[in-house]
C-alpha cells in the first residue's frame, strides 16, 4: 500500500492494537536484559546510577531507535581523560568491571558497543558477543580483556568497526590477549577499521600477511607491537587496496622494507616504527603521493642518504626519520620541498642519526611547519635566518650536535615558538632583546654552550620580556653579574636551571617564594650567586635541589618538599641539620652538603627517611657521634669524612644491607672496625684513615669479596696482616700506613689478583665518583691511586716478599718507615706498571737493583746497609774466587 492508497484509518487502528503489545514487550526485554547487565558490573563511581526508571532509553549511554524503541547503542567508554598526568587510584574508581551477563544477546538490534577504557581485570572477552548479529561497531579497547580471542567473532558478518587494542593502564597484574589463529577474521568482509595493537599474534604463523590481505572493505589497520613473525617481502596479489591507515610499528620484522607496500597508492598513514628495517629508503616511496604521515622512526638500522623524493610528496604533513642511521647532509631532502611550493609539511623529525653539514637556508620554505627536531646529529655551523619565515614553528629543538656559530636575530620572529632546546651545542655570539622580540608564547627554553665558548645575554638590567616561561634550562651563557629583571619576573617557573651564568649577584629570597608551587627542578650552581635562602618554603612537587658551588648563607634550608636529590656542595650554610629532616624531605634519596660550614650533630631522624640512598657531608664542622638507628634502609654511599666525629663506628652500619662505599676519614672516631660490618658483603669501599681506629685487622675481610678499596691509614691499628687479606681479589687499593701494625708482609700478596691483572676498577670508581660528586680532590684523583699498596709507618719485620713482584698491575708501592730487612728484589725490575716507588727508613741491605725510573735516592735512604746508585756508597768489590 503506498502513500496514494493509504490503509483505511480503521486497519491502521487495529494493526496498532496488534503490535503495540509486542513493541512493549520487546522494550521490557531490552530493559531487563540491561537491569541484569548492570548487576553483574562493579561501579565503583556511580556511572550507572541513572539506570533507574521504566524508560531505559533516557539512561547514561544507551540509545534506542527513535520509532521502534529498541535499544541500538551501548556506550559505556570510560570518560576519564588518560591524556597527561593520570591519578592511577581515580581512575581506578571510574572503571566498569566485573562480569558481564549473557543477558546482552537479548538486545537483538544492538548495532554499536563500546566497553573502552575500563578494566575488567584479565576477564576473557565472551564468546556470546559473536551472536550480537546487527552489530557494526564493537570497541573493547584498553579495557584489561585477556585470553584468548573468541572465534565467535567471526559470526559478525555486519561488523565494520572492530578494535581490540589489548593495552591497558591498569597495572593489577600480568595479562594477555592473544590469538593462535586468525581464521576467524575471514568472514568479516564489510570490515573497515581493525586494530589489534598489544594483541600476541606470533603463534599465527608466517602467513598471517594474506588473511588480512583478503578483507577487501579494510580501509584502517592497526597491528601495532603484535610480536608478528616475518614480514613478506611479495604477496601473490594485493587485496586490500582500499587501506588508508596501516600501523605495523614494534614487532621487529628484521627485514628490508617490502615491496609490495608501495602497490598501497591509497595509504594515507603509515607506520613502520621500531621494525628494525634495514637498507636505504626505497625510491619506489614516490609512488605513495597520497601519503599525510610517514613514521619510519627508531627501526636504527635504515642508512643512506634521505631521498629528495620525500619532499616531493606534496601531501605529507608528518615526516619521522628519527633513531636510524642516515648520513651525509639534508641538502637533498630540503632540496625537494624546495621544488614543491605547497608543502603541507607540519612535523618533521630526522633527530638520532648521523646527519652532518651545515642547515640550508631553504629551511625558511617550510611554511606550514609547526615541528622541527633535528637534535642528536653532527649538524655544524649557524642556524640559518630563514627560521624567522617559519612563522608556525612551535617546537625547535637542535640539541646534541656541534652547532658552533650564532643564533640569527630572527629567531625572534617566532611569535608561535612555544618549546625552544638548543642546548648541548657550542655556539658563540650575542643575544640581543630582539633575539627574544616576539617570542609571546614561549614557555620553555634550553640553552648550553660549551664553558670554553663566549655567548652572552646583552639585554639591559631592566628589560622585560614578552613571554613567561614555564622551565629555562641555561649553561655557560654569561647572563650575570646582576640577577637580571628578566629572570626575576619569570613566576610561573616549574623547571629552573642556571649553571654558570656568571650570576655574582644576591638573589633575593622573595624570588624563591614566588616560583610556582609546581615546581620540580631548582638547579643554581657553578655561579657566585649569595644571599640567604627563605627558612620555610613548600615545594611539594620539587624533585631536585642544586644549589652548590655558590656563595648562599645562613642555615640549612628547613624546606618541605618531596625532593629526591638535595645537593648544597661549596656554600656556606652554617648551623645544625634541621632535627626533622626526615619529616621536612621524607623521599630524599640523596643528600650532599660537603664543604659548608655545619655543625652540631648528625640527627637521627636521617634514619627515618627509608628512601636514602647517598649521604655526603664530608668537610663540615659536624661533632657529637654518630647516631646508632641506621636499619634496613636503601642507604649504599655515606660520606662525613674531615669533620669532627667522635666515638665509636655505629654497629647499625652493618645492617645496612646495600652499604658500598663507606668513608668516615680524618674525624675523632675511635674503638675497633664493627664485626656487624661483615654482614655488607657488598662493600666496595671502606675509607676510616685518619681516625682513632684500634685493634687488630679482622678477620672477616676476607669475606668482602668486592673490596676495591680498604684505606686504614693513620690510625691506632696493630698486630699482623693476616693471610685473609690475600683472598680480596678486587681489592685495587690498600693502605694501612701510619698505624702500628707489626710482622712480616705476607707473600700471598702476590695473589691478589686485581694487582696482578688491572682490570675491573671502573665500575668501582664510578661509585666513588657517585658518592663524593666527583669533585673531592682527595678521589677525584683516585684513578692515579688506583693498583697501590701504602705500608708506610708501622713495625714490620722480615724481607720484602720476592711474590710482590708478581702484582705486574702495581703503580705505587710504599713501604718505607718500616724494620724491613734483607735485599731489594731483583725482579722490581718487571712491574713496569710502577710509577713511585718508596723504600726509605728501613733495615734493607745489599745492592740496590737497576731501576732507571727511581734513580732519586730519596726512595732508599734511612737504610745504612743499602749501596750502590743513586747512593753515594758504593758498594764492594766482589772477592775474588781461589
Amino acid at each position: 500500500m503506498d502513500k496514494k492508497h493509504p490503509l483505511p484509518l480503521s486497519c491502521q487502528l487495529l494493526i496498532n492494537c496488534w503490535t503495540q503489545p509486542i513493541r512493549l514487550h520487546s522494550i521490557d526485554t531490552d530493559r531487563g536484559a540491561i537491569v541484569v547487565l548492570r548487576e553483574g558490573l562493579t561501579d565503583p563511581s556511580g556511572r550507572l546510577s541513572s539506570w533507574i526508571g521504566e524508560d531505559c532509553c533516557t539512561w547514561e549511554g544507551i540509545k534506542c531507535h527513535n520509532q521502534t524503541g529498541r535499544v541500538t547503542k551501548l556506550d559505556l567508554r570510560n570518560p576519564y581523560h588518560l591524556i597527561g598526568a593520570v591519578d592511577p587510584p581515580a581512575y581506578k574508581r571510574s572503571c566498569l568491571g566485573g562480569k558481564i551477563n549473557p543477558s546482552l544477546i537479548r538486545l537483538e538490534y544492538l548495532t554499536s558497543l563500546d566497553l573502552s577504557l575500563n578494566d575488567f581485570e584479565g576477564l576473557e572477552i565472551p564468546g556470546f558477543f559473536g551472536e550480537l548479529k546487527n552489530l557494526r561497531y564493537l570497541n573493547l579497547s584498553f579495557a584489561s580483556f585477556a585470553g584468548e580471542i573468541p572465534a565467535s567473532l567471526g559470526n559478525l558478518s555486519n561488523l565494520q568497526y572492530l578494535d581490540l587494542y589489548a593495552d591497558a593502564y591498569s597495572n593489577t597484574g600480568p595479562r594477555e590477549l592473544r590469538s593462535q589463529s586468525l581464521e576467524w577474521l575471514t568472514p568479516l568482509s564489510s570490515l573497515k577499521y581493525l586494530n589489534l595493537g598489544f594483541v600476541k599474534l606470533d603463534s599465527t604463523g608466517d602467513h598471517w600477511l594474506q588473511t588480512f590481505n583478503m578483507l577487501p572493505s579494510l580501509v584502517h589497520l592497526r597491528l601495532h607491537w603484535c610480536e608478528l613473525k616475518g614480514l613478506p617481502l611479495t604477496l601473490p596479489s594485493i587485496n586490500f587496496t582500499s587501506l588508508s591507515v596501516l600501523d605495523l610499528s614494534e614487532n621487529s620484522f628484521n627485514s628490508l622494507i617490502p615491496p609490495w607496500l608501495f602497490n598501497l597508492t591509497g595509504l594515507t598513514e603509515l607506520y613502520l616504527t621500531w621494525d628494525f628495517f634495514s637498507g636505504s629508503i626505497p625510491d619506489e616511496f614516490a609512488n605513495l603521493k597520497n601519503l599525510q604521515v610517514l613514521d619510519l622512526s627508531d627501526n636504527l638500522n635504515l642508512e643512506g642518504q634521505i631521498p629528495g623524493l620525500l619532499g616531493n610528496l606534496s601531501k605529507l604533513q608528518f615526516l619521522d626519520l628519527s633513531a636510524n642511521n642516515f648520513h651525509g647532509d639534508v641538502y637533498g631532502l630540503f632540496s625537494g620541498f624546495s621544488s614543491n611550493p605547497n608543502s603541507k609539511l607540519e612535523s618533521l623529525d630526522l633527530s638520532s642519526n648521523s646527519l652532518t653539514g651545515e642547515l640550508p637556508e631553504s629551511l625558511g620554505l617550510l611554511k606550514h611547519l609547526q615541528h622541527l627536531d633535528l637534535s642528536s646529529n653532527s649538524f655544524w655551523g649557524s642556524i640559518p635566518s630563514s627560521i624567522g619565515s617559519l612563522s608556525a614553528l612551535r617546537v625547535l629543538d637542535l640539541s646534541y650536535n656541534t652547532m658552533n656559530g650564532t643564533i640569527p636575530e630572527r629567531l625572534g620572529q617566532l611569535s608561535g615558538l612555544v618549546d625552544m632546546n638548543l642546548m648541548a651545542n657550542s655556539w658563540k655570539g650575542i643575544l640581543k632583546e630582539t633575539h627574544f622580540m616576539n617570542l609571546r608564547k614561549l614557555q620553555h627554553v634550553r640553552l648550553t654552550t660549551e664553558p670554553t665558548r663566549s655567548l652572552a645575554f646583552s639585554a639591559s638590567h631592566g628589560w622585560f620580556p614578552p613571554f613567561k616561561l614555564k622551565s629555562i634550562q641555561l649553561e655557560n651563557c654569561m647572563t650575570g653579574p646582576s640577577f637580571p629583571v628578566w629572570l626575576q619576573v619569570q613566576n610561573e617557573l616549574t623547571s629552573v636551571v642556571l649553571k654558570n651564568v656568571s650570576i655574582s649577584d644576591t638573589i633575593p629570597g622573595k624570588w624563591f617564594s614566588q616560583l610556582s608551587a609546581q615546581l620540580t627542578y631548582l638547579v643554581l650552581s657553578q655561579d657566585q650567586m649569595r644571599g640567604e635562602l627563605p627558612r620555610h618554603l613548600n615545594y611539594p612537587y620539587l624533585n631536585l635541589i642544586d644549589l652548590s658551588y655558590n656563595n648562599f648563607e645562613g642555615p640549612f634550608p628547613s624546606w618541605s618538599t618531596n625532593a629526591t636529590d638535595v645537593i648544597l656542595d661549596e656554600n656556606s650554610f652554617s648551623g645544625p641539620i634541621p632535627e626533622n629532616i626526615g619529616a621536612l624531605m621524607p623521599r630524599l634519596q640523596k643528600l650532599y652538603v660537603s664543604r659548608n660550614h655545619l655543625t652540631g650533630r648528625i640527627p637521627s631522624s636521617m634514619c627515618d627517611i627509608e628512601g636514602l640512598n647517598i649521604i655526603s657531608l664530608r668537610n663540615n664542622k659536624l661533632s657529637g657521634e654518630l647516631p646508632n638507628c641506621w636499619h634496613r634502609l636503601m642507604l649504599w654511599g655515606i660520606d662525613i669524612s674531615n669533620n669532627s666525629l667522635t666515638g665509636n663506628i655505629p654497629n647499625s652500619f652493618g645492617f645496612l644491607p646495600s652499604l658500598s662505599v663507606l668513608l668516615l676519614s680524618n674525624n675523632n672516631l675511635d674503638g675497633e672496625i664493627p664485626s656487624s660490618l661483615r654482614n655488607c658483603t657488598g662493600l666496595t669501599s671502606m675509607d676510616l684513615g685518619g681516625n682513632k681506629i684500634s685493634g687488630s685487622l679482622p678477620l672477616w675481610l676476607q669475606y668482602m669479596s668486592s673490596l676495591f678499596m680498604l684505606r686504614l691509614g693513620s690510625n691506632l691499628l696493630s698486630g699482623g696482616i693476616p693471610d685473609q687479606v690475600c683472598r680480596l681479589q678486587n681489592l685495587h687499593i690498600l693502605d694501612l700506613s701510619q698505624n702500628k701494625i707489626s710482622g712480616p708482609i705476607p707473600k700471598c700478596f702476590g695473589n691478589l689478583s686485581a694487582l696482578v691483572h688491572g682490570k675491573g676498577s671502573e665500575v668501582f670508581q664510578r661509585l666513588i665518583r657517585e658518592v663524593t660528586r666527583g669533585r673531592d680532590p682527595e678521589y677525584s684523583n683516585v684513578v692515579a691511586n688506583v693498583n697501590s699498596i701504602e705500608l708506610s709507618g708501622n713495625n714490620l719485620t722480615g724481607e720484602i716478599p720476592y711474590e710482590i713482584t708478581n702484582l705486574l698491575a702495581l703503580r705505587i708501592l710504599d713501604l718505607s718507615h718500616n724494620h724491613l730487612s734483607g735485599a731489594i728484589p731483583r725482579s722490581l725490575t718487571s712491574l713496569a706498571s710502577l710509577t713511585r716507588l718508596n723504600l726509605s727508613y728501613n733495615h734493607l741491605s745489599g745492592s740496590i737493583p737497576f731501576l732507571p725510573r727511581f734513580n732519586d735516592s730519596s726512595i732508599y735512604e734511612g737504610n745504612p746497609l743499602l749501596c750502590g746508585a743513586p747512593l753515594p756508597t758504593k758498594c764492594p768489590l766482589p772477592r775474588p774466587r781461589k
